[in-house]
């Protein structure tokens, strides 16, 4: 997104070089760019952008003069879409060229007037051509960028720091980059991964703080208690919760609950709740923080079940603030009920074809997990989080959130500036 108030020269240059680097084969790569308002009228704003693309001298690595080299096969079917074929309102600001009978070489193309909705809006091509889209407002413009399906990358070039605030609050994406280029993520600074679309499995970004430990079998160390106050609102729903189902817990299960309470806030404390910059540069700030999650986390419950499990993620969701949905078959969804907890009744057939059209949903499986469920999974790209329910909050929370990294740039030509709501 590139709004009025941005400076003209860097953000055409971060433009450029995230569209076209690699010629545009990065799966951060710019296919979009947003002018918000007067942006999109600016003679100077788009000059800029077509004089540096037609400077792009196209071929292969090895020849010095390249500034551009060729993709790394023929295009297939989507690209060669994109290269080729305009959709209904759109017209070529610099039309693609092929170069070479491989179909290896092509020059850069710049599309104008791409549509909400349409084709190009919501497909991502990996190759070198930019469409402009053309937003009346920061929030139309958000709109867009968060509907394309997917969520790996996203920027904003802006000087005022109230629209820098509302973009950085609403953007849906895994890697957010403020008035820089948004591909070149380094480890740790911009720890690597997606939402949506752009994300398979539970999530951990690479390079970030999680991704290793998904890798391992987790079970509870021994469990005492824990000097931590634990908020009046999870009191209050750990003893309502506790004492409905007393009758079907033991005082063991009581007990472990209420270490799950005391673990889960002291995690929230040190890593959910807080906003985290390792690297603590000056020049750009890299946030590394959790966002809730954008749908419901689906929890089946199935054979084999403990109680405790279950309340156990009540308690998850109400500390994240998540939006969870329980569902189990018949008989197990009356067991639940009758313990005081609301579950939908669902047989297998009708879970997973529920499943089976969601978009990269998260299911929490409690439970046997039944086949059919996978096989829903794979469909949607979802994923089945079927691991041992533990009372630490450190690994138990992680289902309810998103992770996101968020980098700022925090000079102009070398003077360093304040940016609201980034605390240094």
């Amino acid at each position: 997104i590139i709004t009025p108030a941005a400076d003209p020269d860097l953000a055409i240059a971060d433009l450029y070089d995230s569209a076209f680097g690699h010629s545009g084969q990065k799966c951060s790569a710019a296919s979009l760019v947003i002018f918000v308002g007067a942006a999109g009228d600016s003679d100077r704003l788009r000059n800029q952008l077509l004089d540096a693309v037609r400077t792009l001298k196209v071929g292969p690595g090895y020849e010095i003069e390249t500034t551009m080299n060729g993709l790394a096969e023929a295009p297939s079917d989507k690209l060669l879409r994109g290269l080729t074929q305009l959709e209904p309102g759109e017209k070529w600001l610099i039309k693609p060229e092929k170069l070479n009978e491989e179909g290896t070489l092509w020059s850069p193309g710049v599309r104008d007037n791409v549509q909400p909705g349409s084709w190009y809006h919501l497909n991502e091509c990996f190759g070198p051509v930019l469409g402009i889209m053309h937003a009346e407002t920061l929030e139309e413009a958000v709109e867009w960028q968060n509907s394309t399906g997917f969520g790996l990358t996203g920027g904003i070039h802006s000087l005022n720091d109230d629209e820098l605030r509302y973009w950085i609050d609403n953007v849906e994406v895994g890697n957010a980059y403020v008035n820089r280029g948004i591909t070149g993520a380094i480890v740790q600074r911009q720890s690597f991964g997606g939402w949506k679309k752009s994300v398979m499995g539970p999530g951990a970004k690479a390079g970030g703080p999680n991704y290793v430990a998904q890798f391992g079998s987790w079970a509870d160390s021994e469990l005492s208690p824990l000097d931590v106050d634990i908020t009046p609102k999870i009191t209050t729903a750990l003893r309502a919760l506790t004492d409905r189902a007393e009758s079907k817990l033991g005082e063991e299960d009581i007990a472990w609950l209420w270490r799950a309470a005391e673990l889960d806030q002291l995690a929230w404390q040190s890593e959910f709740g807080r906003e985290h910059d390792r690297t603590g540069l000056i020049a750009e700030a890299n946030v590394f923080r959790y966002r809730p999650l954008l749908d419901v986390l689906r929890i089946r419950v199935t054979e084999g079940y403990k109680l405790r499990d279950v309340v156990r993620q009540k308690l998850a969701a109400l500390i994240t603030g998540a939006e969870i949905r329980i569902s189990a078959p018949a008989e197990i969804a009356a067991q639940l009920s009758d313990a005081g907890i609301r579950v939908y009744s669902q047989d297998v057939k009708e879970f997973a074809a529920e499943v089976a059209h969601a978009e990269s949903a998260r299911i929490r499986a409690i439970g046997e997990v039944e086949p059919e469920v996978y096989e829903a999974a794979v469909k949607s790209n979802s994923v089945v989080l079927a691991q041992t329910v533990l009372a630490d909050g450190r690994r138990e929370l992680l289902p309810y959130l998103l992770e996101q990294a968020v980098t700022v740039t925090m000079h102009r030509f070398g003077i360093i500036r304040t940016v609201a709501g980034i605390e240094r």
